[in-house]
């Protein structure tokens, strides 16, 4: 039978979390500071340990010593609204959640729900270290080089906490596919995971789009409407482009990672909800806080647990690995039995792929289409035809006095006209989203949709990561 250490100073606290995990049939050992817990840890290792952060002769954390990192017991920490910031700290340290007080009781059983089956997931990602990481796969992620391990150690030690995780890393290298696998890998994979991208929502909708709106809250709202707050409860969250949500609602966003929970446009009445966030962008975070895009007070809370993922150019044969992959995948849907000639490999190994795993993904698909149907092989096509670079030394004048929005607005269309009217890379070098770069476009009177492929490319570049 499981079995759960409380240590508080205040007896109130340890007599209700003693019931509420009693209901749970879970046995119970409680201690008033730091001494008495280290004495109850030597007369029984617990599996769960819910721990005041302020104790009378230290810091709940100190129990961390304490605790062989093996043993595989899950640490609570406890701490009042003045000391969120301490929690956050906390959870980096190794702990697997936290709680507020006053303590929320649905809270605790929501994560005593959870805590049992922390030691057979922990055993999975062991198993996914050791077996499936040889073969090149880790949960939904592929790739075998020292840089791509690197991420998987982090997935792997992260996954089953609740901490927040700030992904970072160029477009197309696979953020959400590494959101994705933090999910399976995590207590909430039997819940919902939900895929946000930031800058792709109307500035007028996203406020709706997160927490939902009421019947007749504002003009087209017709019905009821969960949020991805909502619908996302109990599970995870991945907001992609985190820079791109605006400055209003990211005080709303920290207000709902602070206290658990929202509001719903067009009322008042509060909802409860218990999700997991993960964040990312491609972008420099930090940059993006000095240039007021994104507020220092939310970065924190949501960079709690970082992790870069890097760009394909610095995973050597994980390109040939990706390829592969890619190939047999359209061998299999359109029944072929093709393969890369030796010109071809050579040609994807000495290529710099600046799109990272999603241009590999449409050059493997390019070459798959381009060859004929009677061929064993892929069609030996050029990398990057249209996709070139800016002319080196070409630049833009903008005047002393220029408003920001005007600078904006000659910037990125100077660099459109650089890219040769090619909106994917533009939105590359200028570093924002596709959807974003649209939104200008429409904004300085010019057709963002006269490309007949747009909406094809919209929806593939929403698939892959951004």
């Amino acid at each position: 039978m499981p079995h759960v250490l409380i240590v508080d100073d205040d007896a109130g606290t340890r007599e209700t979390l003693s019931a509420i995990i009693g209901e749970d049939g879970l046995t119970t050992a409680t201690a008033g500071d730091l001494r008495e817990a280290r004495i109850q840890l030597v007369r029984q290792m617990p599996d769960v340990v819910f721990t005041d952060l302020k104790l009378p002769d230290g810091s709940g954390v100190d129990l961390f010593e304490d605790l062989d990192p093996r043993s595989g017991v899950e640490v609570i920490v406890i701490t009042g609204h003045a000391t969120v910031e301490s929690a956050v700290n906390a959870l980096k340290m190794g702990a697997t959640d936290y709680l507020v007080k006053p303590i929320n009781m649905q809270r605790v059983k929501a994560i005593l729900s959870r805590l049992p089956r922390a030691g057979d997931l922990k055993a999975e990602i062991g198993t996914l270290r050791g077996e499936l990481r040889r073969m090149g796969r880790f949960g939904l992620m592929l790739g075998n080089s020292p840089a791509i391990q690197e991420v998987y150690d982090q997935i792997g030690r992260v996954a089953p906490t609740a901490a927040s995780v700030m992904l970072m890393g160029e477009s197309g290298t696979g953020k959400e596919v590494a959101a994705q696998t933090l999910h399976a890998l995590s207590l909430r994979r039997k819940h919902a995971f939900l895929a946000v991208n930031c800058g792709a929502i109307s500035p007028n909708l996203i406020e709706s789009e997160m927490f939902g709106h009421e019947r007749g809250s504002f003009t087209g709202a017709d019905r009821q409407h969960k949020g991805y707050f909502e619908r996302a409860n109990g599970g995870t969250l991945f907001l992609d482009e985190i820079t791109e949500m605006p400055i209003e609602l990211q005080v709303k966003l920290l207000r709902v990672l602070e206290t658990g929970m929202f509001m719903r446009v067009g009322t008042t009445k509060e909802i409860e909800t218990d999700v997991r966030l993960i964040a990312a962008t491609n972008r420099d975070a930090e940059q993006a806080v000095l240039e007021g895009k994104l507020r220092l007070d939310l970065y924190h809370r949501l960079n709690v647990f970082p992790i870069s993922l890097p760009p394909l150019r610095e995973r050597g044969k994980d390109v040939e690995l990706l390829a592969q992959a890619f190939l047999d995948e359209l061998n299999e849907r359109h029944s072929t039995k093709k393969h890369f000639p030796a010109a071809v490999k050579e040609m994807l190994m000495s290529y710099p792929w600046p799109g990272n795993v999603r241009e590999l993904k449409n050059y493997v698909q390019r070459a798959h289409i381009m060859s004929g149907s009677d061929s064993d092989s892929t069609a030996t096509v050029p990398l990057q035809i249209t996709l070139s670079k800016p002319a080196a030394g070409t630049a833009i004048t903008i005047p002393f006095g220029t408003s920001l929005a005007e600078a904006d607005r000659q910037l990125i269309l100077a660099t459109l006209e650089q890219c040769g009217g090619v909106k994917t890379r533009a939105a590359e070098i200028l570093g924002i989203s596709l959807k974003t770069l649209y939104n200008r476009l429409v904004e300085y009177g010019n057709d963002a949709r006269d490309d007949g492929d747009v909406a094809d490319e919209s929806r593939a570049l929403g698939r892959a990561d951004a």
